[in-house]
């Protein structure tokens, strides 16, 4: 008998010695209008937390996620962060779905003083002056135009004609891209139009007699499709044709073979050359068996910084991880992470890409691109329909 309870109490040592685990708390759209969209955001943690832990986990600790769902409504996120803050739920913070979201969760975690590595939210409302515990790591909106205006000024276009979608994100995009173009002597005009907007009669009209020599337009897939119909029932082709929304997936669906040649921006391909995309893209088409997009390579970079940051620090101490996410520099799948202040983040940029026979490419900037860029956009007359690939 006293044999049998030696052996139970030994086999019982190790349950007794194991590490409590270290909790990342987020609030996740597993229900609701955003559901779809945002499902890969859990796909990313999961993947992130099975690597990080056969490895090893985190200062010696596994890695647990507590994952609440605000079933798509932003209005949520305060209460459920103050649930994974004050209950004691989670040791560290991620930032949920979308820029709304991620405007309500940091002010909430700001008051705590409590690290929130935003995740998703790309609105410099996020990010306010003053801000010391909130930590962006996808590009802000706000630097979507960068790369596009470098690459109208390489091309030797000036006359710029802006165009932008009537919601918070696109408008910001349009503001700070006409503010950059008139800093560099060029010239932008900005146009706003409403969701769901087909008739473009009037922007091309003031384009073509401003002689406009490239197009760039912020917002979704349908309003670059909508462009493109435009275009063609006018029989109008600036030289440069740039929409962000033409780098997502329903732009080529929506008009087919026209979509050649028109030019999206992107802030993740699974191409991207990026050091460590390569694996992160090999490890969630294994795990997953589909593609990886932007928000599940957001989600997966913000895990990465928050664990390089946690490494760093060497403790789970607030003051001690904030410090480290100030100071870091480091490589993810979507480019650099350095952030600036009110934790802006200053390393990552969009890329621009081109429709070249139905597949994305990446043109621009020239150390990433996968394909030439093909400049000027051809008048409709000049095309010649290509077949499948």
């Amino acid at each position: 008998m006293r044999g049998w309870l030696c052996a139970l109490w030994l086999a019982a040592i190790p349950a007794w010695a194991q590490p409590a685990p270290i909790v990342i708390g987020a609030v996740v759209s597993d229900t609701g209008l955003l559901a779809d969209l945002a499902r890969d955001m859990r796909k990313a943690l999961v993947l992130w937390q099975e690597g990080c832990n056969a490895a090893g986990g985190l200062l010696g600790r596994p890695v647990e996620l507590r994952l609440l769902d605000d079933a798509s409504e932003a209005s949520a996120a305060p209460r459920l962060y103050r649930e994974l803050i004050e209950g004691g739920q989670a040791d560290l913070l991620i930032g949920p779905f979308g820029s709304a979201a991620s405007v309500a969760a940091a002010a909430t975690a700001e008051s705590a003083h409590r690290v929130l590595i935003n995740a998703t939210g790309v609105t410099r409302g996020v990010h306010r002056a003053g801000r010391r515990y909130v930590f962006q790591v996808p590009a802000p909106v706000a630097a979507y135009g960068e790369e596009a205006l470098a690459l109208a000024r390489a091309a030797g276009y000036s006359r710029l004609q802006v165009v932008a979608r009537n919601d918070p994100g696109a408008s910001e995009a349009a503001t700070r891209f006409a503010a950059d173009a008139a800093a560099q002597g060029l010239q932008a005009a900005v146009t706003t139009m409403a969701a769901g907007t087909s008739d473009y009669k009037g922007p091309i009209a003031g384009a073509r007699a401003r002689r406009v020599q490239a197009w760039i337009a912020f917002g979704r897939a349908e309003d670059a499709a909508e462009m493109v119909k435009a275009f063609k029932r006018a029989g109008y082709a600036p030289a440069l044709f740039l929409a962000q929304g033409a780098a997502e997936p329903g732009f080529v669906q929506r008009v087919g073979q026209d979509a050649e040649f028109a030019l999206g921006i992107s802030a993740f391909e699974p191409a991207l050359g990026t050091p460590g995309n390569a694996g992160f893209v090999a490890r969630w088409r294994q795990r997953w068996g589909s593609e990886p997009g932007v928000v599940a390579a957001n989600a997966y970079s913000a895990a990465l910084v928050l664990e390089r940051a946690v490494r760093a620090a060497g403790t789970l101490e607030q003051e001690d991880v904030r410090a480290a996410l100030a100071a870091l520099e480091t490589e993810t799948p979507i480019g650099r992470y350095r952030v600036g202040e009110g934790g802006v983040q200053l390393g990552a940029r969009p890329a621009v890409v081109q429709i070249l026979r139905g597949r994305v490419e990446i043109v621009w900037p020239l150390p990433l691109a996968t394909a030439q860029l093909r400049l000027p956009y051809p008048r409709w007359d000049q095309r010649q329909a290509h077949a499948p690939q």
